[in-house]
């Protein structure tokens, strides 16, 4: 795990970004500690840190320049109360694709006077009931949450949800024990997720019906595919098991038709060397002098 140092800093990419504001570059260093950033002299408008493995949004010194934070595609779940304290003109935050879920833990960036713009997105948090309202009933000065335009009906909704401390209590409350899911994988979730990287062994049906398959195939490649298929395990994908594939209806195969040693030798049923066609039995016999 790599770890922010002032030697990191210093060597990480600045420029002047779009917007003529003095950039960062601190990304996809997987890094789960901010620390050392007081390296920067406070020389820079935006820093970036997105793509790297942060925890806790905190470690900030007194940075009166910064306005700009990008921390999308980390892991945070907590964030300083005293934020903006250190980060006084801080205006932009990005927390896109984190793992912030309930909305009393987004309450520390009220300490942050100056935030205008706030992403959110694809945190669990987004799910949770009144969630929008509640974030925008918080942070007062906010203009854009999620790319999205804060309106002045938002507002007013807002202020009449949570016109109490006992409106905003509870919605904190109730957002704790709301359950989303995809918060947390359930055992059940896990169990079919490990079960589809799994190759699903044929039942006794599907490899008698793979044998009265390779019985009437009518090329060496089809027989070879088929015998592949019964020795790996695997279902052939276009193998219809919804017909009978010259099964008998009681699901058992012919004794005396079928043989099935080590190498998987196949002999032909009598009643179906009729319906093959005419290059069908020169085939098989080439295939059966191949294998002897």
């Amino acid at each position: 795990m790599v770890r922010l140092t002032a030697d990191l800093i210093w060597k990480s990419p600045h420029f002047f970004n779009a917007l003529r504001e003095r950039e960062l570059d601190l990304r996809g260093n997987k890094m789960a500690v901010i620390e050392n950033i007081g390296a920067t002299e406070d020389q820079f408008d935006t820093i970036d840190l997105s793509d790297n493995e942060i925890v806790k949004l905190e470690n900030f010194p007194q940075l009166n320049r910064l306005g700009t934070l990008l921390l999308n595609n980390n892991r945070i779940t907590r964030i300083n109360p005293n934020l903006g304290e250190f980060l006084p003109k801080l205006h932009t935050l990005v927390l896109t694709n984190n793992r912030l879920t309930n909305l009393v833990e987004i309450d520390p960036l009220v300490s942050l006077p100056k935030l205008q713009f706030l992403s959110l997105l694809d945190n669990s948090i987004t799910k949770k009931p009144n969630y929008r309202l509640y974030v925008i009933h918080k942070l007062k000065s906010l203009r854009v949450l999620d790319f999205r335009k804060v309106k002045e009906k938002e507002r007013v909704e807002a202020n009449k949800l949570f016109a109490s401390k006992e409106a905003e209590e509870e919605a904190k409350m109730e957002s704790a024990k709301t359950v989303v899911p995809d918060e947390i994988p359930t055992t059940q979730d896990v169990a079919k997720e490990d079960q589809a990287h799994k190759p699903v062994a044929p039942t006794p049906e599907q490899i008698l019906a793979i044998k009265a398959a390779i019985v009437n195939s009518q090329t060496l490649e089809e027989v070879a595919r088929l015998e592949q298929a019964l020795k790996s395990g695997q279902l052939p994908a276009d193998l219809n098991f919804s017909e009978s594939n010259s099964l008998p209806k009681n699901g058992s195969a012919q004794p005396d038709n079928m043989i099935s040693d080590g190498k998987e030798a196949i002999d032909k049923p009598k009643d179906t060397e009729s319906e093959q066609k005419e290059d069908g039995p020169a085939e098989m016999e080439e295939y059966s002098s191949e294998r002897d």
